[in-house]
């Protein structure tokens, strides 16, 4: 995150994968970088944005489908649970704003929480992003089989193997959440420069592992076979549904790996891997700030991505907004008459699962 000023000692803000400080290279007993307070004007906007449109598109997620398609099938429930996994990320956006323009001032209990609720909803999200890509691999590689295993019961219990999996790959960072002496929230005890380092480093090079190499590997293996089963599939609807998965793939793609990039850039910095130039740890600790709030803007884009454009979204989300008083609203009222009114269909054809990729 950002510094409040533009020198320090010791430790300094940086935002990093479990938003804590890093350190202050002085190797050799060189004197410490200057780092430029960049972070204090855009990372505020951009947490502030990113929480107003992630929470209420989230939200109209939890609305549709607990309202609207009542959990009938095991993508209903993959979808709830990545609605709720990103909100409990989006969630921490109001307080890591107001930590991106100056010191933490909502206690040690909050930033215990805080840190807590970011990591799980960190790796949540990523994960149930890999179980809708297996989910989207079934349904269309795999449909006959698809037709036994992707019910409501097999989507109750893989979410519920998600979240167990999550606890763990949060760790080791949740078995020390706190604040230090120079009220920053941090994820790892200040004992020395050396300790710190390797804790972060170490951090990193997990968080790269469990965090983009195994779901990227996954979410493009999916992906890809989907595509290859599209193009012998004949469907009116083919070209859509083909765009839809190439741009599921590349916001994801273009949303982690930059972070991830920047994340294992930082890590070998503090191995002292990479060289001690101060104008080279500046530029990484910039990187790491603008790739991860690239990085936050994938909780936002969830919703568009996975259920917007699905058309038994659209029509239970026509069918609610009937019942409020926005269908007097007239750009609302627009899009209700152009939604088809077909009834809820559990159908399995190509066509319906393909469209809400």
């Amino acid at each position: 995150m950002a510094m409040m000023s533009n020198t320090t000692s010791g430790f300094e803000k940086v935002t990093a994968i479990n938003i804590s400080p890093s350190t202050v290279f002085q190797i050799d007993g060189s004197p410490p970088c200057e780092y430029e307070a960049h972070a204090s004007w855009f990372l505020p906007v951009l947490y502030s944005l990113f929480f107003v449109v992630g929470f209420l598109g989230n939200m109209l997620v939890l609305w549709v489908i607990l309202r609207g398609a009542q959990m009938k099938s095991m993508t209903d429930v993959c979808l709830l649970n990545l609605a709720i996994a990103d909100l409990l990320l989006i969630f921490t956006l109001p307080f890591l704003a107001h930590y991106a323009r100056d010191t933490w001032v909502f206690g040690n209990a909050m930033c215990t929480l805080v840190l807590s609720v970011y990591y799980i909803g960190f790796y949540a999200g990523i994960f149930f992003i890999v179980l809708m890509s297996i989910d989207r691999y079934l349904a269309i590689v795999h449909a006959v089989f698809a037709l036994r295993i992707r019910s409501k019961k097999y989507g109750i219990f893989a979410s519920v193997v998600v979240w167990i999996i999550t606890i763990p790959a949060s760790f080791p960072e949740l078995l020390d959440l706190g604040m230090d002496d120079q009220n920053n929230c941090d994820a790892y005890p200040k004992i020395n420069l050396e300790s710190y380092n390797g804790s972060k480093s170490a951090a990193f090079f997990k968080m790269n592992v469990v965090g983009m190499l195994i779901p990227l590997t996954i979410v493009g293996f999916c992906y890809s076979m989907i595509l290859w089963r599209l193009q012998t599939v004949r469907t009116s609807k083919k070209p859509l549904t083909i765009r839809l998965v190439v741009v599921v793939m590349v916001v994801f793609f273009c949303c982690w790996i930059p972070y991830n990039i920047a994340a294992l850039l930082k890590a070998l910095e503090l191995r002292n891997i990479l060289s001690s130039d101060c104008e080279l740890s500046k530029s990484i600790q910039l990187m790491l700030q603008a790739t991860e709030a690239v990085a936050y803007s994938h909780s936002c884009l969830n919703p568009f991505l996975y259920v917007f454009v699905g058309e038994k979204f659209r029509r239970h989300l026509a069918r609610l907004l009937l019942q409020t008083p926005c269908v007097h609203v007239q750009c609302l009222k627009r899009y209700i008459t152009q939604v088809p009114g077909s009834v809820y269909s559990q159908t399995t054809s190509v066509d319906e699962r393909s469209v809400a990729v």
